[in-house]
């Protein structure tokens, strides 16, 4: 009985591996500049890609987009929205698109894509969504399940990097 479970833990762990190594191979294959976000709800970024550098900065902002500008092995030269770069390591980041409300001002989400439209919500500069559906200066904007289109001069992390 304890060599069948050992057999299957193994199995589990060899799956697990494998499917890391395939997520962290696509993500090697990108070219930069690509966006990411944070994945974690605490993230460090370090002057150099290796734990042996010193921390730059602590992130506590899970989700926050950031433009990764290099690679290098599991490690990602990432800047984020104030425009200071640094590294992180791979397993910190997630593929998911997100923006950060920029301006200084409240910014409307609409209904529809248009500046006209009707307001559906309205969400303050340093609100993080998730982003898809952009097209022709407009996102579709999501904040914990209030959604709407914002124009794209609104967003960091949208624009091509």
């Amino acid at each position: 009985m304890a060599n069948q479970a050992k057999i299957i833990w193994q199995g589990v762990a060899l799956c697990a591996a494998f499917f890391g190594a395939v997520a962290l191979n696509a993500q090697a294959q990108q070219k930069t500049p690509y966006w990411a976000s944070i994945e974690e709800s605490e993230a460090r970024m370090r002057t150099g890609p290796s734990t042996e550098f010193p921390v730059k900065w602590i992130y506590k902002r899970q989700n926050m987009p950031v433009k990764v500008v290099a690679v290098h092995s599991v490690w990602r030269k990432v800047e984020d929205p104030d425009g200071d770069q640094g590294w992180m390591h791979v397993r910190l980041l997630s593929p998911k698109r997100t923006a950060l409300v920029v301006g200084s001002s409240i910014a409307a989400l609409r209904e529809t894509p248009q500046p006209t439209a009707r307001i559906a919500w309205r969400v303050e500069p340093g609100v993080v969504g998730t982003i898809d559906e952009c097209d022709k200066g407009w996102c579709r904007f999501d904040n914990a399940g209030r959604y709407g289109f914002i124009e794209t001069d609104r967003l960091w992390g949208d624009e091509a990097p």
